[in-house]
């Protein structure tokens, strides 16, 4: 069973919905519509993402990164093959852009396609659990001054952070704000972390990789509340003296890619590198 979800303020969503519904009725694939997304086409159903995931063998998600990263997090924990199909530009976790939207479809009806198994991020506050692709953030908000965060590695301190935040990244999330802030570019099934200062006080903090076996652990100074973000989600409120306890989780997240589409090719679409010395 194929969960169809859309990005429903994309310009062009309704017809490329329209457009897959009719590619899977005419090869006779069973699927099911994200209530918000059958509404695009004129349809009916009551499934949210986390009940449409519940039944479904591999979520379709209609959009861009943004929109797989959305999917995710709305899915709860049931955790499905996502194929992505893009609308808009070149994303680096979608699969096709829409308008090869039949022969994503056939892809799925043939199975041709590879499972990327990518990492997830666990963070918990106290009693609150949440789950990141891409990367969790802690930052100072609207706040002009500079966070104090204390950073531990397996119960070893590190160092105290006096910067506008910090970003801890999956290899997924290497590519995203990590990037923006001066972290390096990874391999997407690499076993690593990545611990990315946002415009540090000291010069000499930077970027920095770790085990995926590791735990980090993040005290929040005693003045001082910050916000805590999960792939770019709504910010959660940090209170003085809080305790974040970060850790790879012992799920992942299969990914569809096709097989002539490697990791270097989107690299170098999406960050216009010529590939070449000449």
């Amino acid at each position: 069973m194929i969960g169809l979800i859309a990005h429903v303020g994309k310009e062009g969503a309704a017809e490329v919905v329209s457009s897959v519904v009719k590619e899977l009725e005419a090869l006779g694939i069973p699927f099911l519509l994200e209530k918000a997304t059958a509404r695009l086409i004129q349809k009916s159903s009551s499934l949210d993402e986390s009940m449409l995931a519940e039944q479904s063998d591999l979520l379709l998600v209609m959009g861009g990164d943004g929109s797989i990263l959305r999917a995710l997090y709305r899915s709860g924990e049931h955790l499905r093959p996502i194929f992505g199909l893009n609308i808009g530009s070149l994303g680096f976790l979608t699969c096709l852009p829409a308008k090869e939207y039949q022969r994503a479809v056939h892809c799925l009806s043939n199975k041709s396609y590879l499972l990327s198994q990518r990492s997830l991020l666990e963070i918990q506050i106290g009693d609150f659990k949440g789950r990141a692709l891409n990367d969790i953030v802690i930052s100072r908000g609207e706040r002009s001054q500079l966070v104090r965060l204390s950073v531990s590695i397996d119960g070893n301190a590190l160092t105290e952070y006096h910067a506008d935040g910090l970003i801890i990244a999956t290899p997924t999330g290497s590519t995203a704000y990590s990037l923006a802030a001066g972290g390096p570019i990874v391999m997407p099934e690499s076993k690593i972390l990545l611990i990315t200062p946002i415009c540090p006080h000291v010069f000499s903090n930077r970027s920095m990789v770790i085990s995926d076996q590791s735990e980090i652990t993040i005290m929040t100074a005693a003045n001082q509340e910050v916000f805590m973000s999960i792939d770019g989600h709504e910010p959660r409120l940090v209170k003085p003296q809080e305790r974040l306890l970060l850790r790879t989780s012992s799920q992942t997240l299969p990914l569809v890619m096709l097989p002539e589409t490697t990791f270097a090719e989107i690299l170098r679409q999406k960050l216009q590198w010529t590939g070449s010395i000449k």
